[in-house]
């Protein structure tokens, strides 16, 4: 388990609890109400392949589990060959017909929030700027956008108005907003930031490639913030992980190689283990570093 880092007090608590899970294809093909999700939750696995990205999934509770009778019917199926092969055979013809009425949008698991989130009210696009002096915050360059959409049962739509927050360390690992007894970060808004969608479910930032610290993977926060359904406040809070061999190269050059690699790869951060793979962003290079693109969908009524 992921211990606060020496650098980071961790004062509004732990970085390593997931909070949410990946709906079963069943539950997103209910949502969406689509035909055939019984037998698709009965034949396939609950737990959503990279193939499947462009497939809707989503997040409740995490200690949620498999419906009784379901269990049921997938050990019958388990034991029998010749029903499994029989409700595979099913279960792929259901699954391409549904993919058609599947939108493009991506309901992506939520995670924990970690204990660096500061509710900074910067309004800002280009958050490498340090407020207090108008320092730019040095490291390769990323640019990042998200696109937002709402999922309802008739599909996927841009969410305009909702504030999308960003925060990340630095390239040496470094949090602004944090109290240390090596140093003081708590007076620094660097690397944090938010911005309202659009009509078209937008919001991009400009930011660096995030550097690491001791016990986690490469990552950065976000939460997502807007109206429900019912007219009640909903926030999405969740991380983004990164591709390792960009990784690798940014690492390799200034700021990032004094410190060296990360000292935990994804596969065996305990916060990516529990869904990260769809959270997972494969950045493309720039003329001065990288930009990537990052599609969620909201299910507003859960």
């Amino acid at each position: 388990m992921h211990q606060v880092p020496p650098n980071h007090t961790g004062e509004s608590g732990n970085d390593d609890l997931p909070v949410g899970r990946i709906l079963s294809r069943r539950e997103v093909l209910a949502l969406l109400g689509v035909a055939g999700a019984s037998l698709l939750a009965a034949c396939t696995a609950p737990a959503v392949t990279p193939a499947a990205s462009a497939t809707v999934s989503a997040t409740v509770s995490a200690t949620a589990t498999q419906p009784s009778a379901e269990a049921a019917t997938a050990v019958a199926i388990a034991a029998d060959p010749t029903a499994q092969a029989a409700a595979a055979a099913e279960a792929a013809t259901a699954e391409a017909a549904s993919l058609a009425s599947v939108p493009s949008c991506v309901v992506r698991p939520e995670m924990t929030e970690g204990p660096y989130f500061v509710d900074a009210k910067l309004n800002r696009s280009d958050i490498r700027i340090e407020p207090l002096d108008g320092s730019v915050v040095e490291g390769t360059p990323l640019t990042l956008l998200f696109r937002v959409s709402q999922v309802t049962p008739a599909g996927c739509s841009p969410l305009a108005g909702a504030t999308v927050n960003v925060w990340h360390c630095d390239a040496q690992g470094v949090y602004s907003g944090v109290r240390d007894p090596r140093f003081d970060t708590s007076q620094l808004s660097y690397l944090r930031g938010y911005q309202e969608t659009g009509g078209d479910g937008s919001a991009q930032f400009s930011t660096i490639y995030p550097g690491w610290y001791s016990g986690r993977a490469v990552h950065i926060h976000f939460k997502i913030r807007t109206t429900g359904a019912a007219g009640s406040s909903y926030d999405f809070t969740s991380q983004l992980f990164f591709d390792e061999a960009v990784t690798a190269q940014v690492y390799s050059r200034p700021p990032y190689a004094e410190k060296g690699p990360a000292d935990v790869p994804n596969d065996r951060d305990g916060i990516f283990r529990n869904g990260g793979e769809q959270l997972l962003l494969t950045p493309t290079a720039t003329a001065d570093g990288y930009s990537a693109i990052f599609e969620i969908g909201l299910d507003l009524s859960a």
